[in-house]
């Protein structure tokens, strides 16, 4: 696998790593990475069930509010709104190449650099809330 993760794997990344933890006897650590996962998880679906407006869309797509408009009247991405006043899922969003659909984490600019033990130790020590 890349060292550039999208979002959308870290779930399942942070499962791997829980069951190598259990492996060695580290369930509370392996708890919590699960417990991690299952968050962001709800998270991403919450995320691309979020509807927009056409004018909403064309921000986040890059595609005219005329475009997209078009593209729902011709079927080619489901209406989630009503007749009328049609509204575009995220997740059924186009995107023009050089409108990205979500930063990789390891493009997001950084502080300092945390290694994943470091991050586990820090949820252990504070809790989740």
């Amino acid at each position: 696998m890349s060292d550039r993760r999208s979002v959308e794997a870290l779930p399942g990344t942070w499962r791997r790593r829980a069951k190598a933890l259990r492996r060695y006897g580290s369930e509370p650590p392996a708890v919590t990475l699960e417990r991690c996962a299952a968050e962001l998880e709800d998270t991403i679906v919450e995320r691309d069930e979020a509807t927009y407006s056409l004018v909403e869309a064309s921000r986040e797509s890059g595609y005219s509010a005329d475009h997209l408009g078009r593209l729902v009247r011709d079927g080619k991405i489901p209406n989630a709104g009503r007749p009328g006043a049609p509204r575009i899922a995220r997740r059924d969003l186009p995107r023009k190449a050089h409108v990205p659909a979500e930063p990789r984490l390891a493009e997001e600019p950084r502080r300092r650099d945390v290694s994943n033990a470091q991050i586990v130790q820090s949820i252990i020590e504070r809790g989740i809330e």
